[in-house]
């Protein structure tokens, strides 16, 4: 059985990014979401939640976007002078290699937001990150560790295959060292993944065994989706997008995707995409029915020696 979660990530960053991903939700393929606590819309996502139940939503950590949740005061280690995130994983890493970041500022911060989206009401189904921040070993220990004090049962570990990857630099035409840049960088994120991928089993936490979307952001259209589905493997996927309508918000925001996002919605609520997923068969799945599944298998797997306990 192929099972596919359509997260879309970036929830609560603007208004017409919430109106695209629900739109994608309702009208398209979309199945998750996960939220920025200190998007500019975080509010009006939430509120958004209500009309969409079964959208499921998880917690898009950030680091490098904005201001903290947790007052400046309290996690000064990881934001400028002016009490906002360094503006890049780069920097961000640069000061962790440097130890000018207290991995204790790390926690507090990535703790308020967890507890900011909980108290909002929104059941967490999962844990990833803006601009795949958690993927850095010190902070992925730390996401970890979260998720099982938090109740949270799943997380992102995205390890995408080299081979789907190369889809979007062998068909453009121009954009060339865009693309390769971006394909480049979803290689090394897919190395880093692989190299976590462990702590996530040790951890008793659960991920989709695979995963698609890094290499193809920025250049995800109706033509890249449908190599996508007609390669899916067996087996629970993700598919990462970032859909989004282009409003004032959008444009003052620091984000290079901005007439991309809605290219990118306008392919995951095409008629023909989701006859494509009902022709292949291809179930739609939310985070929570990952471990529902996992729970299920455990169970069936466990009853002949439940069993045989009972007998003695």
């Amino acid at each position: 059985m192929k099972k596919l979660i359509v997260n879309a990530d970036d929830f609560g960053l603007t208004q017409g990014v919430n109106r695209a991903i629900l739109d994608g939700h309702h009208n398209g393929i979309i199945t998750s979401a996960t939220l920025i606590a200190n998007g500019g819309a975080f509010d009006s996502a939430v509120a958004a939640c209500s009309t969409a139940p079964a959208l499921g939503v998880g917690v898009h950590l950030n680091l490098t976007q904005g201001r903290p949740v947790s007052p400046p005061s309290r996690v000064p280690s990881i934001v400028t002078s002016e009490g906002s995130f360094y503006p890049s994983p780069g920097s961000l890493v640069r000061q962790i290699v440097k130890s000018s970041v207290r991995l204790g500022d790390v926690e507090t911060e990535l703790r308020s937001q967890i507890e900011k989206v909980a108290s909002a009401g929104i059941r967490i189904t999962h844990l990833d990150s803006h601009k795949h921040i958690h993927l850095i070993p010190q902070v992925f220990n730390m996401v970890l560790k979260l998720a099982r004090e938090c109740g949270i049962r799943c997380i992102r570990c995205p390890i995408e295959p080299a081979s789907g990857a190369l889809g979007p630099l062998l068909g453009c035409r121009s954009g060339w060292i865009h693309v390769t840049r971006q394909y480049l960088l979803g290689r090394a994120l897919s190395a880093l993944a692989a190299l976590q991928s462990k702590k996530v089993t040790e951890a008793g936490l659960h991920r989709p065994k695979h995963f698609y979307g890094l290499s193809q952001t920025g250049f995800f259209d109706a033509k890249v989706l449908r190599t996508i589905l007609r390669s899916l493997p067996e087996g629970t996927s993700e598919l990462m997008c970032h859909p989004g309508y282009v409003d004032e918000a959008l444009l003052k925001t620091r984000t290079r995707l901005r007439a991309q996002r809605e290219i990118e919605l306008e392919a995951l609520t095409s008629q023909g995409i989701r006859e494509l997923v009902a022709d292949m068969g291809i179930e739609l799945i939310s985070y929570d029915k990952l471990y529902a599944a996992i729970d299920e298998v455990a169970r069936k797997c466990n009853e002949p020696l439940q069993e045989s306990i009972r007998r003695g």
